[in-house]
């Protein structure tokens, strides 16, 4: 998997944490080929209300976007090494969002950062939240996958 991350504002807080590690871990849960490519990027909060402005027609900072490129219904067997690049899309996080609901929910920062990208890259992979029960399954499926990234972590600091 191609795992592209941007750190166009505040690297210095962001390039520590494991976010490669939990992109892949991510794709592959959810069963992408090897040939996925996804771009992550982490930008001010100017920068992510020009988009969701843009995009969404909502004034003003969000948390998380997520931009798809090829179609995930698309069929897509993948396999071989010379088969071409799948595009999964693009995730744009706000860091400075991302800080402020710290404070609002209680997590860390690597928390939130962590869920803002599950929950864009779930976005990527099919998942929404506009109805009530799709919004059940997608937060279910976003706990799942924290819960696993978080024991697979205790589990290899504890070697």
């Amino acid at each position: 998997m191609d795992i592209l991350i941007s750190y166009d504002y505040r690297e210095e807080d962001l390039k520590p944490l494991p976010l490669r590690e939990l992109t892949q871990f991510v794709l592959a849960s959810e069963g992408k080929p090897f040939n996925t490519e996804v771009s992550v990027s982490f930008v001010d909060n100017p920068s992510i209300a020009v988009l969701n402005e843009r995009f969404r027609g909502i004034a003003g900072p969000t948390d998380v976007l997520s931009f798809e490129c090829d179609n995930v219904e698309d069929e897509c067997s993948c396999q071989e090494r010379e088969d071409p690049i799948y595009e999964l899309g693009d995730v744009v996080i706000a860091a400075d969002v991302a800080e402020a609901q710290t404070h609002e929910y209680g997590t860390s920062f690597e928390e939130e950062v962590s869920l803002l990208l599950v929950h864009g890259l779930l976005h990527l992979c099919g998942y929404d939240h506009i109805e009530d029960d799709d919004a059940v399954v997608m937060e279910g499926r976003e706990k799942e996958l924290l819960g696993a990234w978080a024991e697979r972590r205790r589990a290899e600091a504890a070697e």
